[in-house]
């Protein structure tokens, strides 16, 4: 289709050019402050006059980051919880979505399931019966309280469903005449062509338990089985404390001289910017899937 370039039209596009230009460096402009601290010395962190460069460029914070066996076991009790948490969203919210798909001559209590799910994303069962619940099964200090309470996400089900209502019958219909179960036809032919919706709510459980830190407070009673947002989420709030016992405690030369060069803020910053790496790593192989999969899946039929 042919766009004529009125001075109208020119004029919205240089304003949405320039708006969005200035939206990005304002989002992009906290993430640079924060990894010029993590690679700034401690007297210049302290002074305040670290902005958008590091000053007295130092690599302290990230050696004592390196070297900080905490941060390395929440880091691993996060992959595993990502190992193990992923996979069970994606499972049942395709075993979810794939019945809810059809209509009420393959599923006649379709409409009694769909409104019993509408009330669980309206409603919560409250934290202290969750715990209760999570308790009484022996799951304290286990990476299984941290994926079971959320295994299940109606959300990432219903943009699922409708994506699976959008491939069109004859290809079930077929494979039926050819002897195929519902299992199969499910694996194996939608599946196949529902990749945009996976790689979208694959995503959203990614970032969902990569970022959820409360879980981790409530359902974990020794430090050691904190998630990694968990474990920042104690340095931030006691960060003097933590360097101070450190200090106290090492006796090896060279994590003195790191101890002794970093102060809270460049530690934080320095531990924040690692623990985003696996993110920004992440999004942009599944990022051209995240707007097909998120549009497709939204429209209603």
């Amino acid at each position: 289709m042919k766009t004529y370039k009125t001075p109208g039209r020119i004029a919205f596009n240089i304003f949405n050019y320039i708006f969005i230009t200035i939206l990005t460096f304002t989002c992009l402009l906290p993430i640079i402050n924060m990894l010029a601290i993590s690679f700034s010395s401690a007297a210049f962190v302290e002074s305040g006059l670290v902005s958008l460069w590091p000053k007295g460029f130092s690599l302290a914070p990230y050696r004592y980051v390196m070297t900080n066996d905490k941060f390395w076991t929440a880091f691993a009790v996060t992959l595993k919880r990502l190992a193990v948490g992923i996979p069970i969203n994606l499972t049942l919210s395709l075993l979810m979505a794939y019945p809810l798909s059809k209509s009420e001559k393959y599923f006649p209590a379709r409409k009694i399931y769909m409104m019993f799910f509408i009330v669980v994303m309206l409603f919560h069962g409250g934290l202290v019966p969750t715990y209760l619940l999570v308790r009484n099964l022996g799951l304290i200090d286990t990476v299984w309280a941290l994926v079971l309470p959320t295994g299940m996400n109606v959300f990432n089900s219903v943009i699922l469903m409708n994506f699976f209502r959008g491939i069109p019958p004859e290809l079930e219909e077929s494979a039926l005449l050819d002897g195929a179960g519902h299992f199969r036809i499910m694996t194996q032919i939608y599946l196949p062509l529902s990749l945009p919706s996976i790689a979208t709510i694959t995503l959203f459980s990614f970032m969902g338990h990569w970022d959820d830190w409360m879980s981790g407070r409530i359902y974990m009673n020794f430090t050691q089985n904190y998630p990694l947002q968990t474990y920042l989420q104690s340095v931030i709030q006691n960060a003097d404390n933590i360097m101070f016992q450190n200090l106290l405690f090492s006796s090896n030369m060279q994590e003195l001289s790191d101890i002794m060069a970093v102060n809270n803020r460049n530690l934080r910053a320095s531990q924040i910017f690692i623990s985003i790496i696996p993110v920004m790593a992440i999004y942009p192989f599944l990022q051209k899937y995240f707007t097909t999969g998120l549009v497709m899946g939204s429209v209603k039929g």
